[in-house]
């Protein structure tokens, strides 16, 4: 923490302009930024959730991000030409000047507010995954301290340091959390669980099987993952900061690699030994004898706390908040940037600006933890940004995409539509046939309303 610190402030010094802060000057290396995407993207939320995941239904769960690598490299061929081509003609500084320039100012408007308080909801998830992998290792810290902790670490770098600090210390964060799980929390766990035969015959055969998943669960995770590649305000920010098209494409194709099948079952196999651990009763000391009356996102943590010594749970503990700090930080940096670009509507290159990006980033960062404190479920607060992003901001997208002719009053109906309806859907937990996720409904109402609506 105090090293990410350290970044921060040293590139607090280096930002001279506005765009600077938002897109680290445009010149950014495919390698920082591709394990910056996926840093962001897999992060803590993801850690965390995977781990839930491998306890609830085993290695399946690793299905989720490899939407992950089809969304990274369907936006690496198709997305990334057109953004970066206009990019570099119009100077973009966020993912809704993309909308304005090809829809116009008040499309824009709805995009930076719609895409705002998505990011408030991410930024939020990814401090509550903080706060619980704290509070089940640490019984000594409450929540809120533990949100306090981890928010305000990275609450304060992003604010001073910009995306040249996220990205760095993205590829940092990244590097500690594969080796944390490779050389430290996967092994240990292994052999502490008594290895293979020990491990394989404990749990049902379906948790060691790739088909332990429903054609529902696939599609319902299709449609929210992929989606966020081609509208996700990070991904652009770092589209716009790389140097050219060729570095954006090679960042991409590596990022998808990262997320699957590397991190997609390291995060799942930490949730299974998890599982494992619980039906030995390894969680009876805790409180927690039966392991289907457990919340899944706390048995990973209670499984690092129980086979880890001493100095090797502290660098597990580092690697999964490096982890948490690497999305939270991104999330939190997009936020402001529509908030201060696409709804204040500053943009000018002056220092001023900078200070305004400052004092806005740090607001909405104490937002988030306080959001945070009043939610359960990491995974859940995720997937309803997710979704209210995806299914109000991808038809556009692929409007300009796909169509040759603009459909400014089209675009704005379908935005508006199409995530509201998810997320009323979503909040009144609605039932929808066979089980399907509310984005299908948005998504479905937002392309009947761009289609049939004529400019």
């Amino acid at each position: 923490m105090i090293l990410v610190l350290g970044i921060g402030f040293y590139y607090f010094k280096k930002n001279k302009d506005v765009k600077d802060y938002y897109i680290g000057g445009g010149k950014m290396s495919s390698t920082h930024i591709g394990l910056s995407v996926v840093a962001t993207d897999v992060g803590g939320g993801f850690s965390i959730g995977l781990g839930g995941l491998g306890f609830m239904m085993g290695i399946s769960g690793s299905w989720m991000l490899f939407t992950g690598l089809i969304g990274a490299w369907l936006s690496a061929v198709f997305l990334i030409p057109k953004v970066v081509r206009q990019a570099n003609l119009h100077g973009f500084l966020t993912f809704p000047e993309f909308l304005k320039h090809n829809y116009g100012g008040t499309v824009a408007m709805a995009a930076g507010i719609i895409s705002f308080v998505g990011y408030l909801g991410f930024t939020s998830s990814q401090f509550l995954a903080g706060a619980k992998l704290a509070i089940g290792t640490f019984p000594s810290l409450d929540l809120l301290d533990a949100l306090l902790i981890m928010g305000g670490i990275a609450l304060v770098y992003t604010v001073f340091g910009g995306m040249k600090a996220v990205i760095y210390t993205d590829t940092f964060q990244w590097i500690i959390l594969m080796a944390g799980l490779i050389f430290i929390g996967i092994p240990i766990a292994y052999n502490y669980l008594g290895g293979y035969n020990e491990i394989i015959n404990v749990l049902p055969n379906k948790f060691y099987s790739l088909q332990n998943v429903t054609w529902v669960q696939l599609v319902n995770w299709f449609v929210i993952i992929v989606p966020i590649w081609f509208v996700g305000m990070t991904l652009y920010q770092r589209i716009y900061a790389c140097k050219n098209e060729r570095t954006a494409k090679k960042a991409w194709f590596i990022a998808g690699l990262f997320e699957y099948p590397i991190m997609a079952f390291m995060g799942v196999i930490l949730g299974l030994f998890a599982r494992v651990a619980a039906a030995k009763g390894l969680f009876a000391a805790e409180g927690f004898d039966n392991a289907l009356l457990m919340d899944p996102e706390i048995g990973m943590p209670l499984l690092l706390k129980k086979v880890l010594p001493v100095g090797f749970m502290g660098l597990m503990l580092s690697a999964y908040f490096s982890a948490i700090m690497s999305t939270a930080d991104s999330c939190l940096l997009a936020a402001s940037g529509n908030f201060v670009t696409d709804i204040l509507g500053l943009k000018d290159l002056s220092p001023n600006t900078i200070r305004i990006s400052q004092i806005t980033t740090f607001i909405i960062g104490g937002l988030a933890i306080l959001i945070a404190s009043s939610m359960q479920s990491v995974l859940e607060l995720m997937l309803l940004s997710y979704s209210f992003m995806v299914s109000g901001l991808l038809i556009p997208v692929l409007g300009i995409l796909i169509s040759k002719k603009a459909k400014p009053k089209a675009a704005l109906v379908s935005m508006l539509l199409g995530g509201f309806s998810t997320l009323i859907l979503s909040v009144l937990q609605m039932p929808i046939p066979f089980g399907l996720d509310p984005i299908i409904v948005g998504i479905s109402l937002s392309s009947i309303s761009y289609l049939s609506i004529k400019n």
